[in-house]
């Protein structure tokens, strides 16, 4: 009898569905949803210490899982993080040329795993426009929820086992244990080794960090804070029920493995500013429930609340706040706390203990006015501020337009050589400064970041033209608007018609773009971009008369 039978359809129906069928690996669905005891949970610790690695532990083995390579630019050793090249989606959201503010990120990471402060800081991602500061914070939220699938980056929450109403009641004739029926997961997806008593957690970890040795120096393991107050609640009751018989409590917890994830809502939290009347700051720390008031007789009863507030549910993993200096003061005084403490403040409820990795983005007008701010100093006492430049190397910015109008996404659409040389050498123009050495042109200065060599310039010169223009990069066109004129010129009737652009089209829709240019007010910005697009045009001109020179000259006909 046919493996389908009685569920219908068409022979390539059920072929289509076989297709589907050997792509899913139970096995593998198996091991991420594993579950145990309390003491199975022990054995894995002791084979396996990693999975008590906090949430500043864990992202940074995340980004060397990936692994790396080492390089000199501009004189200085380079490390480029294969992490931010995002292997987790093909490429998709991959990092061109902004090796340095990884670098230093990644530092501030492996800093804060090592618990020396950094930990307790807001990581701030500073920058332009466009400038990939979401796209870093996409990927560290990504990466986390790839690592959390792996064997080397598993973790582990618990559940409670009590009866149907969430309360320690007796078994039926026998008042010595407490029903197991109904489970309830731990609202914060919180280790079960914060279960542990305090006075025992040194001779556990002592015994533990003796076994582990972490594979990319990501510090000794701590296991800090006290549960939150829903397990801390149903921890005390269970206790007195019997009797301070702390294993028989850990008999009412069921472990599971958790895999991280901002769809599911488990360890990766994302918060956005919108209207002051619509937003408070029970979004990022929970809220009552008043449907399980009359339940449970309280509004100060940890059962009666949603712990599901953006830093709730992103404990373990990442909280990411777009343009976080856009928020409402309240909402700034919240993350003081969650920084330096590590704690949050729930409604009605004591500190609570969270452990995560903030990360906030912003502008620099919005960052300009927190500098400004006197009243915001302890904010900005908290954060380590990253800068986000623009590309500043030629051949790393074609990589960015490459990845969208590459030939495998335009092939019925055909690209002139060099279109997206000429786009990204005017967006690289736009955000350099003006040379201040004798005789050294702003086209040549582009070529010499680049790596081509210039007759009496050397590497030293490259460093002391970087080391006098500290803001480059932080000004400029952005790669979207550049994009957004490429896309125009692949929709015009002219590129439709040939099925084909070339480099001054793409000119043409960059020129014609600036004076609707919405970030553009002054008219002497524009009057020197369009002076570099003439500069573009004149370089494309000579990169095209040596094409033409080289080819007579290899034709022996």
């Amino acid at each position: 009898m046919s493996e389908h039978a009685g569920q219908g359809g068409s022979a390539a129906g059920h072929d289509l569905a076989d297709l589907i069928n050997a792509r899913i690996d139970r096995g593998r669905f198996h091991e991420l949803h594993w579950t145990g005891t309390f003491w199975d949970y022990l054995d894995i610790c002791a084979k396996n210490p990693a999975v008590l690695r906090n949430a500043y532990q864990r992202l940074y083995d995340a980004v060397m899982a990936y692994g790396s390579e080492h390089y000199k630019l501009f004189k200085k050793d380079c490390v480029r993080y294969h992490f931010f090249s995002d292997p987790f989606d093909n490429g998709a959201d991959g990092i061109f040329g902004l090796d340095f503010t990884l670098m230093q990120m990644v530092d501030t990471l492996r800093s804060a795993a090592e618990g020396y402060g950094t930990d307790k800081r807001i990581l701030l991602l500073h920058g332009p426009v466009g400038s990939s500061k979401s796209t870093i914070a996409r990927l560290l939220k990504k990466g986390a929820e790839h690592y959390s699938r792996t064997a080397e980056g598993a973790l582990y929450s618990y559940s409670w086992l009590l009866d149907e109403h969430c309360e320690i009641s007796p078994v039926h004739g026998d008042s010595k244990e407490a029903a197991k029926t109904h489970e309830f997961a731990c609202p914060m997806h919180e280790d079960p080794l914060i279960l542990a008593p305090r006075e025992a957690r040194v001779d556990l970890l002592a015994r533990l960090n003796e076994s582990y040795t972490p594979e990319h120096h990501s510090g000794k393991l701590r296991v800090e804070g006290e549960p939150d107050p829903f397990c801390r609640k149903i921890f005390e009751d269970l206790m007195t029920f019997y009797d301070g018989d702390w294993k028989k409590v850990m008999g009412h917890v069921k472990v599971r493995r958790i895999v991280l994830s901002e769809k599911d809502r488990v360890g990766i939290g994302t918060f956005q500013p919108k209207d002051e009347k619509n937003q408070d700051s029970t979004e990022l720390t929970g809220d009552i429930n008043y449907r399980k008031i009359a339940q449970y007789g309280s509004d100060s009863d940890p059962r009666a609340f949603n712990f599901d507030g953006e830093l709730n549910i992103a404990n373990r993993g990442i909280c990411e706040f777009i343009e976080v200096l856009k928020l409402d003061v309240a909402f700034l005084y919240d993350l003081l706390g969650a920084s330096q403490e590590h704690t949050i403040k729930p409604k009605k409820f004591a500190q609570t203990y969270i452990d995560e990795v903030i990360v906030g983005h912003t502008n620099e007008p919005e960052y300009k006015r927190l500098q400004s701010n006197e009243m915001m100093e302890a904010f900005r006492d908290r954060t380590i501020k990253i800068d986000v430049p623009y590309n500043i190397r030629l051949d790393d910015e074609i990589k960015i337009y490459q990845k969208d109008f590459g030939e495998r996404k335009l092939s019925a659409m055909h690209i002139a050589p060099h279109t997206l040389e000429v786009a990204a050498m005017w967006a690289v123009l736009s955000r350099l400064e003006e040379p201040k050495k004798a005789g050294l042109t702003l086209m040549q200065k582009m070529k010499l970041y680049n790596g081509k060599s210039i007759p009496g310039f050397t590497e030293d010169s490259v460093r002391e033209l970087k080391e006098e223009a500290t803001r480059e990069g932080m000004d400029g066109i952005s790669p979207r608007f550049v994009q957004d004129k490429i896309s125009n010129t692949l929709v015009s009737r002219q590129a439709i018609e040939e099925k084909t652009i070339n480099p001054f089209m793409v000119i043409n829709q960059l020129e014609a773009g600036l004076d609707h240019h919405s970030l553009i007010n002054a008219d002497e910005t524009k009057k020197r971009y369009k002076e570099l697009l003439s500069a573009v045009k004149e370089e494309y001109e000579d990169i095209i008369k040596g094409e033409v020179q080289r080819a007579i000259s290899a034709d022996e006909d």
